[in-house]
Order: structure tokens, then C-alpha cells, then sequence
């Protein structure tokens, strides 16, 4: 009795294998059929799709809602307002900067000149002695 119900068991397994593949074929062709079959060449099919981007490009076009005249030349003003501030302000910061590296140069060349007087003064001193 064990043996036919394991054996009923595999072939009911078995059927519902076989559905499910049988469905799967057929819901792919049923997406197979319902594809619009491809018509004309490569080139004939991109230019419809060019076609058909520009229209809809014109038809989103005409869904924007365009600022007036004013409001361009406000918002025009803000941005060449902040524009010059914050050129303004990096060119402070790179002024700043710059002469903060060439004071610390500066310090860095007058210690260098002081070091090579007090050699030359002592050497200077040095040599009046032996004399």
C-alpha cells in the first residue's frame, strides 16, 4: 500500500511538473505573439524611433509651464549677484594666502641672509685676528 502511494505520490509530482512546463510555454507564446513583428530595416526602425522621441519631446514641450519675462531677470540677477561674491571671495582667499606664503618665504630668505652675515662677520672677525 506504501509502495502505490509513493508511486501515485511521483506520478502526481510528475503531472505537475509537466503543467507547469506546458504553462511556461504557453505564456511564452502567448508574449511572443502579442510582440509587434518588426517591420522595415535597422536604419527605417531608428529613424521612426527618432521620429517619435522629437514629437514627444514637442508635446512635453508644450506641458511646461514657462516663467515670465520677470521672473528670468530676477533669477538671472541672483546668479550673477552670487556669482561675483563668491568670485569675489575666492580671490580674497587666494590674495590672502598668497601673501601669507610669500611673507613666511620671506621670513625663511631673511633668516637664511641673517645666518650667512653672522658667518661672514665671524669669519670676517676671525681672519682680522690672525693678523
Amino acid at each position: 500500500m506504501a509502495d502505490e502511494n509513493k508511486q501515485v505520490d511521483k506520478e502526481a509530482l510528475k503531472a505537475q511538473k509537466q503543467a507547469e512546463k506546458d504553462a511556461l510555454k504557453a505564456k511564452k507564446e502567448r508574449i511572443k505573439q502579442s510582440k509587434p513583428k518588426k517591420e522595415g530595416n535597422v536604419f527605417t526602425r531608428a529613424a521612426a524611433r527618432i521620429k517619435k522621441f522629437f514629437k514627444d519631446f514637442k508635446g512635453t514641450c508644450k506641458k511646461v509651464i514657462w516663467p515670465d519675462r520677470k521672473t528670468v531677470l530676477r533669477n538671472t540677477l541672483i546668479v550673477l549677484v552670487v556669482t561675483v561674491v563668491v568670485g569675489a571671495g575666492i580671490w580674497l582667499a587666494d590674495f590672502a594666502l598668497s601673501r601669507g606664503v610669500r611673507f613666511a618665504q620671506d621670513i625663511v630668505a631673511g633668516e637664511e641672509i641673517v645666518s650667512e652675515l653672522d658667518e661672514a662677520t665671524s669669519d670676517a672677525h676671525d681672519h682680522d685676528h690672525e693678523h
